[in-house]
């Protein structure tokens, strides 16, 4: 992916940081030989700054949308306090098999890293406390679109408390084995929107990102209308 194709994933840019959507199959870290990452963009997002924008906090490789860089040192250490310390509010969308029973609700269990290699984490009493704020916004048949938040912010957190529930995320080929034909084989996992109090005595910063190609399909089926 060039600069070019980036231009129109641009959702937020101040002095302070830049908000994009980062597509599906993007590292944000460089990884396997023939990975696609975004290091090689950074240098071109300096918008006439002396340095490339960094990494505020990170998404799944094949997880879309609402992605944090900061521009500058003092920014970084900024919005690190704001996401260490939980004030920032992040909100995805899923299409799973299945929903949780009821209308929304809280998946609270402990979560524990199994595999350092590939960051492979499972329900476990051993672990750390892990809790996800749901809400079911749709569904069609077997397929649902769910509402995500992330009290907390564990490795893979949504997509092990959504498998361990029975409702694994469609295109998960780590936690949800079999669910990559139903409608994508790509993650069905979007970060859908973020707003972060960056600025005192001001409104929080607010960025959407609309949702991926890959998905849309199964949200329109399950209710969603595009704007």
């Amino acid at each position: 992916m060039t600069l070019d194709d980036f231009a129109g994933r641009l959702l937020y840019r101040d002095g302070m940081m830049l908000i994009i959507d980062k597509p599906a199959g993007m590292a944000v870290h460089e990884g396997g030989r023939g990975v696609a990452h975004l290091g090689p963009l950074l240098e071109d997002l300096k918008f006439g700054l002396p340095q490339p924008p960094q990494l505020a906090h990170r998404l799944d490789r094949d997880t879309t949308g609402c992605l944090v860089l900061g521009r500058h040192r003092q920014a970084l250490k900024r919005l690190g306090a704001l996401f260490a310390s939980g004030r920032v509010e992040k909100i995805y969308w899923a299409l799973t098999i299945g929903a949780p029973e009821g209308e929304q609700g809280v998946i609270d269990k402990p979560l524990l890293k199994l595999d350092p290699r590939r960051g492979k984490m499972a329900v476990d009493p051993r672990g750390q406390p892990s809790r996800t704020e749901w809400r079911l916004l749709g569904r069609d048949g077997r397929i649902a679109w769910l509402e995500l938040k992330p009290l907390t912010g564990r490795t893979h957190q949504l997509r092990v408390h959504l498998a361990s529930v029975g409702c694994p995320i469609l295109g998960d080929r780590l936690y949800g084995a079999g669910t990559a034909d139903l409608l994508s084989d790509t993650l069905c996992l979007h970060a859908r929107s973020i707003s972060l109090p960056l600025y005192a005595n001001k409104p929080p910063i607010t960025a959407v990102a609309p949702p991926p190609a890959h998905m849309l399909a199964g949200l329109i089926a399950c209710g969603y209308v595009p704007d």
